[in-house]
């Protein structure tokens, strides 16, 4: 196993000088990590909760190619997104996977059928492949037979492409540790340094865990905090600028609302897009665009208008299947933010990323999953003036690292694991699956419950990838709390038995961290009938 460095050897020298200091542990501020340390820079990762514990965990799993971005007339930006999505297909088998569409239509739909399938015309050619087709209306009903078919029309099928978007920020932060970057989660920055000419120079970091707290010195201070830039810009004095969007989703088990693919549909009561697709072993629901006007220091819960919205558009599109409230396993609530133009719909807002500098603090945002090795570098060239012993960032430089056989142990393909779970392996760990495989006892290579998720993955996550929290392993490192009934309840013993000696825990401090975990759980992630009013903190 590469080594990486440990919480205290980080703290040791912690203080710097540092060429670029990133604010913020979500796919943004992980590709900066990972771009600035391949090009030679001594660059520090802080994140204030846990890696991708704000939106970046709570995405609707999409690497897409700005379909929507077609009915704005962002050319530019939808054919960038299509190259993203093409790289990230290429470079992240078994992490990134293609995911097939079929956009119903009913005769009522506002706009028509035909504006999509002229929409699909343009995509398709823009990523110079033919990817889609027209269906009639009993190719649809053969393809998904639980759709309603009242006023149904037909529908087109198409591809793009989906992620489990916390492992994809844990695999980029990995190849940038690796690559010599240095990142630290439970780092709060509780203030910044300026220097001489009243320019950000650093940050004051408070290390929670440790209870410590030091100087950060800086040559390029980038803030990529996301959701909340507004907070950070706040301390040089600058006004807010961002609007706050919730974008929430229903989780059901496949069992209760089985699709195979993406079942894409206009939602009866605004005719906004909403998504019913295949996820980890279950069914998702979403999304909602909402404004947020709750605290940014907690965690964002789904509101009772969403769940009145989600699920009627699930008895539209589905209503054969009887589905309630009560079939919902687990439900997911995360924050965007978007530059704020006062628009009353903030479905009508635009989600292009946005990059100042104010007096040295340097703030990107807005954007969105596919895009994040873009953003990176975007950021990396707008800083370069202050960093010119140091190389551009390279356009054609990979998203992530290599990862086949020549790079990997014989051990990943001796196992008794079907192809398709060994590439998911190598693609949720890259270069870190053989030394997962080498450390794992043979009974630990079963799945846990019904879900893709190894035993293995588990004791893996509590040795090598910095869990501080025991939400950290069970919502982020795995997502076993979204997947499992209860947040996973049932499984805690075993969980404990693999997880408490590698974590180094006493059993106080187990039934301290369980006693926390199932109180976030039923703060922030519980199905509707289960949802404590009010939510905790964990903002980035």
């Amino acid at each position: 196993m590469e080594t990486i460095m440990e919480r205290d050897q980080i703290w040791s020298g912690i203080g710097g000088p540092w060429d670029v200091l990133v604010v913020g542990g979500g796919v943004v501020g992980a590709g900066i990590l990972r771009e600035a340390a391949r090009l030679g820079m001594k660059t520090l990762l802080v994140e204030a909760h846990d890696y991708s514990s704000g939106t970046s965990s709570r995405s609707s799993k999409m690497v897409h190619g700005g379909l929507r971005y077609l009915a704005t007339g962002q050319i530019k930006l939808t054919m960038q997104s299509v190259r993203e999505r093409q790289r990230l297909l290429r470079e992240g088998q078994g992490l990134v996977d293609p995911l097939e569409f079929l956009l119903v239509s009913y005769k009522d739909d506002r706009p028509p059928a035909w504006v999509y399938g002229l929409g699909l015309m343009i995509y398709d050619t823009l990523a110079m492949h033919w990817n889609h087709e027209h269906h009639t209306l009993r190719e649809v009903v053969d393809f998904c037979p639980d759709l309603s078919q009242r006023n149904l029309a037909g529908g087109y099928r198409f591809f793009d492409a989906q992620t489990d978007d916390a492992r994809l920020v844990l695999r980029v932060i990995r190849e940038a540790q690796k690559a010599g970057g240095v990142a630290l989660n439970y780092a709060r920055v509780e203030g910044l340094l300026r220097d001489a000419h009243g320019k950000v120079c650093g940050a004051v970091v408070h290390d929670l865990p440790g209870d410590r707290t030091c100087e950060v010195q800086a040559k390029v201070v980038i803030n990529a905090t996301g959701a909340w830039a507004d907070e950070l810009r706040g301390q040089v004095g600058r006004p807010r600028r961002l609007r706050q969007l919730r974008g929430s989703h229903l989780v059901f088990s496949q069992e209760k609302l089985p699709v195979s693919k993406v079942i894409s549909f206009m939602h009866p009561a605004d005719k906004r897009p909403v998504f019913a697709f295949p996820w980890e072993g279950v069914t998702l629901v979403g999304t909602t665009d909402v404004d947020h006007h709750e605290p940014m220091e907690t965690n964002p819960q789904i509101s009772r208008d969403e769940v009145d919205y989600l699920m009627q558009g699930v008895q539209h599109l589905f209503g054969c299947l009887g589905l309630t409230e009560d079939d919902v396993i687990s439900t997911i609530a995360g924050i965007r933010s978007v530059l704020d133009t006062g628009k009353a719909n903030p479905s009508k807002e635009s989600r292009d990323e946005v990059l100042w500098d104010e007096d040295g603090l340097v703030t990107i945002t807005g954007g969105k999953l596919t895009m994040f090795r873009h953003m990176a570098q975007t950021t990396l060239r707008f800083v370069h003036p202050r960093l010119k012993e140091h190389p551009l960032p390279n356009p054609l430089a990979r998203a992530l690292d290599r990862v086949d056989e020549r790079t990997s142990t014989d051990m990943v393909w001796e196992t008794d694991l079907d192809p398709a779970e060994k590439l998911r392996l190598l693609g949720r760990y890259g270069t870190d699956a053989p030394s997962l495989l080498e450390t794992s006892r043979v009974e630990d290579l079963e799945h846990v419950c019904q879900t893709p998720t190894l035993w293995a993955e588990l004791g893996w996550a509590a040795k090598a990838e910095q869990v501080v929290h025991l939400e950290d392993l069970l919502l982020r490192r795995t997502r076993l709390g979204l997947l499992l009934p209860d947040g996973g309840l049932e499984d805690l013993p075993r969980i404990r038995e693999l997880c408490q000696p590698a974590l180094g825990w006493t059993d106080e401090q187990w039934s301290v961290e369980e006693q926390a975990y199932q109180n976030t759980w039923r703060q922030a992630y519980a199905p509707p009938h289960q949802l404590i009013k009010g939510s905790v903190g964990g903002a980035s």
